[in-house]
């Protein structure tokens, strides 16, 4: 089955269509989308998104950019607020040293947050980390150590030593538009050495859209250019792909009941 594993639907790119986007994912075979929480904040939103339609499901959490606009987000919070009907995940949560959204220190503390708060619900965690591979390595070090905890380290195009790193502890991968870029040679190694058996594809939609898309707003219906490149990097075929993926997306987010 095709499944988005990573949209935003919430986004205000899709406020002028966003039915429409949704029926064209229909259309296009995409049984089930993860909407993405990028603030507590507006947590109702992405909540909302995922009780009108049956085939999404949802996260909580705040994107380490906004970690500024509540820098004592605490586990109690978040774990409270996991327990809504449909809640699948924690995050997206993590580090993005790029752009320094938000000050470092915030960003780390209200990501340990998010690690305590999958620790404590045994909901997947989902991880966004950016030019921070060694303080993202070291805090899922010490968290792990501290208790395991499943998580998957989304859209990844960081370094192979952190992708090392965490997939010992475990971690799943999701593969995004970029690995069809003409210059993401870098990244299409990376998934050339994931482990099989815990790769999830994605949008990120509205962003990245994957060629022949790109320059375009994305949206979940382009999902299957994605698969299409895993399985070319892989060596495996469409169905295998398919079938790979979906077993490692139900493999993490357990809470969906598999169809």
């Amino acid at each position: 089955m095709l499944i988005d594993s990573h949209v935003n639907l919430h986004a205000t790119q899709f406020d002028e269509d966003r039915d429409d986007v949704i029926r064209r994912a229909r259309e296009a075979g995409v049984q089930l989308m993860v909407e993405i929480s990028d603030r507590v904040s507006s947590f109702d939103t992405t909540h909302a998104l995922a009780m009108a339609h049956p085939e999404i499901w949802c996260t909580v959490g705040t994107h380490p950019h906004e970690s500024k606009e509540n820098p004592d987000l605490s586990p109690v919070t978040l774990i409270a607020l996991a327990k809504r009907e449909k809640v699948v995940g924690i995050g997206e949560c993590g580090l993005d040293f790029h752009y320094d959204l938000s000050p470092r220190e915030v960003q780390a503390k209200v990501f340990r947050a998010h690690v305590a708060a999958a620790r404590e619900t045994g909901l997947p965690l989902v991880v966004h980390t950016r030019e921070a591979d060694d303080a993202m390595a070291q805090i899922l070090t010490e968290e792990h150590a501290n208790g395991p905890f499943k998580f998957l380290m989304h859209c990844y195009t960081s370094g192979p030593e952190l992708a090392n790193t965490a997939a010992e502890m475990g971690a799943w991968f999701s593969v995004s538009g970029i690995a069809t870029f003409r210059a993401a040679e870098e990244v299409r190694a990376l998934v050339r050495d994931m482990p099989a058996d815990r790769i999830l594809v994605e949008t990120d939609c509205p962003y990245l859209a994957p060629v022949p898309h790109r320059g375009r707003r994305n949206e979940p219906a382009f999902i299957g250019h994605v698969l299409d490149k895993l399985a070319e990097l892989r060596g495996w075929s469409r169905d295998e792909a398919e079938q790979r993926t979906t077993d490692a997306f139900f493999a993490l987010f357990d809470r969906i009941p598999r169809p």
